[in-house]
C-alpha cells in the first residue's frame, strides 16, 4: 500500500502474534533490500569487527533474531558460522530464502536454517540447541522496531528476556541501537557514515519525535531513496517510506539488558565499533552492546 509515494509501513500488517510488520507492504521491503545491498555492501570495518569478536569468543553457532533480507546471516554463513536466522516479516525473509535456494548446492547454505519468529514468543517459535547458541545477534537498529504499546516497556523486557534465554552460558549477545540520546537532544541523527553498509543509492533521512506524557515514545525516520529505473515495478524513481522506532537511550537500555540476564553477565558498550567512553567528544551514530552470559 502506498499513498502519495510514501510507503506507510507502521501499521500495515501483523506478523506472527501481535508484532507489527513495518515491511508488510512488500514494496518497502524491496526498496530496503536494494538500499542495504548485498554482503559486498557491508563495510569492511563492520565485517572485520563482528567476525573478529565472534571468533575471539569461540563462536560456532549463531542465532540472528533480526535476519531481515539475510544480508548479515549470509555474510556469517560465508565466514563458516552455523546460522539460524529468524524474522517476524515474511516479506523480508523471502529474500533470505531466495538467497539460500540460489546457493543450496553449497553445504553451508544447504544447512542454513531460516524461520519466521517473533521475539515475544521466541521460545515457542524456534528450538534452542541444548544449552543455547554460542552467540545471538540483533543488529542494524532492529530491536528499536518493537513499540512500547503498553507504556511500561513490558513487551521490550519480555522480548529481551526471550532473546537472552537463547544464549548459552558463556555465550554472547550482540545488540545495537541508534544514538537516540543525541537524536532527542538535537533533533537529528549524528553526522557520519553508515557504519553497516555503503549504499549506492542516494538518500535523505528526516527525523520526528512523538512525545507522550512528557516522555519520548516514538521516533519516525522518513527515508527518501533514489531507486534505479526499472529496479522495482510500481515504485517511484524517488521512493519515500517511513520506519518508526522506540528511542532507547543508552543508560535505560543497559538497564533493560541487565534485567534480561538477571544481572548475570559482563557488559561492554561500543560506539561505532570503538570502545565507548562516556562524554567522549565525537558522538557515535550507533551504540553496540556485547553481553557475555555468566558461565
Amino acid at each position: 500500500m502506498s499513498a502519495d509515494g510514501v510507503f506507510r509501513t507502521r501499521s500495515l500488517g501483523v506478523a506472527a502474534e501481535g508484532l507489527p510488520d513495518q515491511y508488510a507492504d512488500g514494496k518497502a521491503a524491496k526498496v530496503w533490500e536494494l538500499y542495504i545491498g548485498d554482503t559486498q555492501s557491508r563495510t569492511q570495518e563492520y565485517k572485520s569487527w563482528v567476525v573478529s569478536l565472534l571468533k575471539e569468543h569461540g563462536v560456532q553457532s549463531i542465532l540472528d533474531v533480526a535476519c531481515g533480507t539475510g544480508v548479515d546471516s549470509i555474510m556469517l554463513v560465508e565466514e563458516g558460522f552455523k546460522m539460524v536466522s529468524v524474522d517476524a516479516s515474511d516479506k523480508m525473509l523471502k529474500y533470505a530464502l531466495k538467497s539460500r535456494w540460489e546457493r543450496r548446492k553449497e553445504p553451508a547454505f544447504d544447512q542454513w536454517v531460516i524461520e519466521e519468529a517473533n521475539w515475544l514468543t521466541l521460545s515457542d517459535d524456534i528450538k534452542k540447541p541444548g544449552a543455547g547458541f554460542d552467540a545471538v545477534i540483533c543488529l542494524g537498529n532492529s530491536f528499536a522496531h518493537l513499540p512500547d504499546f503498553k507504556g511500561d516497556q513490558s513487551d521490550q523486557q519480555l522480548a529481551l528476556q526471550n532473546i537472552a534465554s537463547m544464549v548459552r552460558p558463556g555465550g554472547i549477545l550482540i545488540i545495537d541501537h541508534r544514538n537516540y540520546d543525541f537524536i532527542l537532544e538535537t533533533g537529528q541523527a549524528p553526522q557520519g557514515k553508515n557504519i553497516y553498509y555503503k549504499s549506492d543509492l542516494t538518500q535523505d533521512i528526516s527525523t520526528s519525535v512523538l512525545w507522550v506524557n512528557n516522555k519520548p515514545h516514538m521516533i519516525t525516520l522518513d527515508y527518501t531513496i533514489h531507486v534505479p529505473k526499472a529496479a522495482v515495478q510500481d515504485v517511484h524513481e524517488v521512493s519515500k517510506f517511513r520506519l518508526s522506532y522506540y528511542p532507547h537511550c543508552l543508560e535505560s537500555f543497559k538497564g533493560l539488558l541487565k534485567g534480561a540476564f538477571g544481572g548475570k553477565m559482563q557488559h561492554s558498550v561500543y560506539g561505532d565499533f570503538q570502545t565507548y567512553v562516556a562524554g567522549q567528544s565525537k558522538a557515535p551514530c550507533y551504540f553496540i552492546h556485547v553481553c557475555k552470559k555468566d558461565a
